[in-house]
């Protein structure tokens, strides 16, 4: 049998990758370059030799920092583009990377320039504004001091030089100029000027309370939204007028005004005066309109012309800081002249790595070659499979519950087949089967066009899984085939049924059932069973076997896997003490009651297997009756009772006593060969030159034996019970597309009105799209990822190692998408 095993070939993914642990030493003049190549190979993960030192302390802190000021600009770069609306309509270039000091320099010109022209860009929109709120203040309060000219009011009413909150129109003619510094020092006065819509009103309400109701508010909305600066949004804005009277009354608006960010305008009452200062107003806006566009051209063909080139200089930022980054995770030698670095790779790739460092030398025209040796590892090593766009999410899926030690049995190879066959044994329909499918086939077939997109996280979610959902649909198809259900409702595609009515009416079909006249169906559930009275015992009893079934089998695959665990790491203990007791207690069990099944299936047995299992640990002695299915059963019954009681000690007590004394014989100066067992010491790993063990605790292995075995024997009742849910789900799902059918599309169809057909068709629709495919789909899948994760992979998976992370750009690339 071993010999047997021994020959078969390697199976891709049952075992990470060899891993050596390596060491570098590159020549300074070369190491930039031999860095930037290991970058592009992506098969090399470093190893920190200044984890003590802060990133302030380490040797290239001045270029990384000088990278991040890069990036920083490009950021603001992009930003200003997007802010522009220019990125859709660029398209970028490819050419030839320049040096870091090039770009730098090219970077801080285009930065200067974009700060210098949104400055200019900027005051210029502030004296646009505010000229456009100066126009829409003089129109709006024109019509309130019209209103008010047939009061006792002075001639004069106009603000002091105060009023007006700043000198900005220095630059106005002389009339404009004049309004601004006259004032009227007796009688009523006002204050006109332009606030936020939103501020109105409690603007109003601050203004009543300040001056004791002794003042007349007038307020108009503009007729133009003007743009805040802020927040470059267009808001409206209301004109507003108020009159008062006395100096204090004065000084109480003016701090009210500017508290709420009210912007005070000075409006003469001559008429000729208002419609003079509005002309010079207008053309004073033309003028800047026309400036502003001319800058917004300007600075748009200047973004135009860096975008082109910002996401090549993004990815050489990105790369540039990375080497940087490695570099400063390796040593100087003694001699200042040499890099030395340590980091792990996978033994296919030595050679390449080889390859790598011989090109790096050459292409730098150095005198002295990097050197290349393998060491000897202490610690344990990464774990890296190597898999492609199929088998990845699969790996993803066993890697989300914990990453595998290095080199043990790897579930993800199993995964491709168990985890959409148990998904579909509880959805299976192979017409919600053919919904998935399409959807898998569109996100196949887009597959080039998607990965090049930036998605949703729930699209990039469901691409990331399209082979997964391809296989579950599939497999759904054939256990929807197996149900014999299309959206519920049978069909004779395999032929006709084995039963037929007592008398030619079916009168009587539900009352006194059918009768048998051919052959059973040939494939799947027979379409009789449909609507008949006995057809949900019948399917409770199919499903609920058929879990156990399953579930059996994939419990003794687990156990089957620590076998090749314990045989491929040495550890003799592991075999004889935990894979021997644990296979004869669980088949001892639940392996007899597999049995017991199977045979009541072939057989058309009337045996109660309840009867069977209970009194099998109840009075096992007694004579079965009625319930015996084979000749010989009780003594099978009895042997197999005894040897799962004797599996429980044989699991719990030999193992730390057998480790208790191989550890003190070896330290009594004995030969005895180096113990290597996951269960003495786990964290040492296979394949390492010196093994560290720490001191032995006996108890300590008593205990965790203890709850190891514990766990095992109350997890193999819990597990084979959890494998029940593959009936209640599948149960679950037929049942709802039942109601679904009979009670939304059959009774709509019973109506001989098109209007309630459609509505009936629609509401079924929306049913069976957003709780039979999106709710029933993620519900089947995260309890066929929970028996996966607790009820096989607790069997043999350990899930403690840690990924093998090598320094890549396509990787650096990805996460900063």
């Amino acid at each position: 049998m071993e010999k047997f095993i021994d020959n078969l070939s390697p199976m891709d993914l049952m075992r990470s990758e060899k891993m050596s642990l390596v060491q570098l030493i590159i020549p300074v003049e070369s190491a930039h370059r031999a860095v930037s190549y290991l970058g592009e190979l992506g098969l090399l993960q470093f190893r920190d030799l200044n984890a003590e030192k802060s990133p302030f302390q380490r040797t290239f802190v001045n270029q990384v920092k000088r990278c991040g000021e890069m990036s920083r600009k490009l950021r603001f770069f992009k930003d200003q583009i997007i802010k522009a609306g220019l990125l859709s309509s660029i398209h970028p270039v490819v050419e030839p990377d320049v040096e870091l000091e090039e770009l730098e320099m090219q970077l801080a010109e285009h930065e200067h320039e974009l700060i210098e022209m949104n400055s200019n860009s900027e005051k210029l929109r502030q004296t646009y504004n505010e000229l456009l709120e100066f126009k829409m203040v003089l129109l709006k309060a024109g019509s309130f001091l019209v209103s008010n000219n047939n009061q006792a009011v002075a001639k004069e009413r106009e603000l002091s030089e105060n009023v007006y909150s700043s000198d900005r129109y220095v630059e106005a003619s002389s009339l404009l100029e004049q309004q601004m510094r006259t004032a009227d020092q007796s009688g009523l006065r006002f204050i006109s000027g332009i606030i936020f819509q939103s501020k109105a009103l409690r603007f109003e309400r601050m203004l009543f309370r300040a001056t004791r109701g002794n003042m007349l508010f007038n307020q108009a909305p503009a007729d133009e939204e003007i743009m805040d600066p802020l927040s470059a949004e267009m808001v409206k804005k209301t004109v507003f007028v108020v009159f008062f009277s006395g100096e204090q009354a004065r000084t109480k608006i003016l701090k009210i005004c500017e508290a709420f960010g009210a912007n005070c305008y000075p409006v003469p009452e001559d008429f000729s005066k208002q419609r003079q200062i509005t002309r010079e107003i207008l053309s004073r806006l033309s003028e800047l309109e026309t400036t502003l566009d001319a800058g917004i051209r300007h600075q748009n063909k200047a973004l135009t012309s860096i975008g082109y080139h910002l996401t090549q200089w993004m990815s050489m930022i990105r790369r540039e800081k990375a080497v940087y980054d490695t570099l400063n995770m390796l040593n100087f030698d003694v001699t200042k002249k040499c890099l030395v670095g340590e980091g792990w790779c996978p033994v296919f790739a030595k050679a390449k790595v080889q390859e790598a460092l011989q090109r790096a030398t050459f292409d730098s025209n150095s005198q002295v070659g990097s050197i290349f040796h393998v060491m000897d590892a202490v610690e344990s090593p990464p774990t890296y499979f190597r898999t492609n766009h199929f088998t990845n999410a699969y790996q993803e899926i066993v890697d989300a519950y914990g990453i595998a030690r290095y080199q043990e049995a790897n579930p993800a190879v199993y995964t491709v087949v168990t985890f959409p066959f148990l998904f579909a044994v509880m959805f299976g329909d192979w017409g919600h089967g053919i919904c998935l499918l399409l959807g898998a086939v569109v996100l196949i077939a887009r597959e080039s066009r998607l990965s090049t997109q930036k998605l949703g996280s729930f699209m990039a979610m469901l691409f990331e899984g399209r082979y997964v959902l391809l296989l579950m649909s599939l497999f759904s198809i054939y256990c929807g085939l197996i149900y014999n259900e299309f959206f519920s409702v049978p069909f004779h595609i395999f032929g006709g049924s084995a039963y037929k009515c007592r008398d030619a009416t079916c009168s009587d079909a539900h009352s006194a059932g059918l009768i048998k006249f051919r052959d059973p169906y040939p494939f799947g559930v027979d379409p009789s069973w449909r609507g008949s009275r006995s057809e949900l015992p019948f399917l409770n009893s199919l499903k609920m076997k058929m879990s156990i079934l399953l579930g059996v089998a994939q419990m003794n695959l687990g156990i089957i896997l620590s076998y090749f665990n314990a045989r491929f790491f040495h550890s003799s203990l592991d075999t004889r003490y935990q894979f021997v007791p644990q296979l004869i207690f669980l088949n001892s069990l639940f392996g007899y009651l597999s049995l017991l099944i199977i045979i009541k299936w072939c057989t058309g047995s009337q045996a109660d297997l309840y009867h069977v299992m209970i009194y099998m640990f109840l009075s096992p002695t007694d004579d079965l009756g009625e319930n015996e299915l084979f000749w010989g059963q009780r003594p099978l019954q009895i042997v197999l009772l005894l040897l799962a009681l004797v599996a429980v000690p044989w699991m719990l007590f030999p193992k730390p006593f057998i480790l208790k004394k191989l550890h003190s014989e070896r330290f009594q100066g004995r030969n005895y060969g180096m113990l290597v067992s996951s269960e003495f010491d786990p964290d040492v790993e296979p394949d390492s030159a010196r093994q560290h063990h720490e001191e032995f605790n006996f108890s300590e292995v008593f205990v965790h034996q203890m709850i190891h075995s514990i766990e095992f024997v109350l997890g193999a009742v819990s597990n084979t019970a959890s494998y029940l849910r593959l009936w209640a789900l599948s149960l679950a799902h037929s049942e709802l597309s039942t109601v679904f059918y009979e009670k939304i599309l059959l009774l709509a169809w019973g109506y001989d009105n098109v209007v309630i057909r459609l509505i009936g068709l629609a509401v079924f629709a929306f049913a069976t799209a957003f709780i039979l495919l999106m709710m029933e789909t993620l519900s089947a899948f995260l309890h066929a990822l929970r028996l996966h994760w607790v009820e096989f992979q607790n069997k043999f998976y350990h899930g403690d190692g840690y990924k093998f992370k090598p320094f890549s750009f396509a990787l650096i690339a990805e996460d900063d998408d």
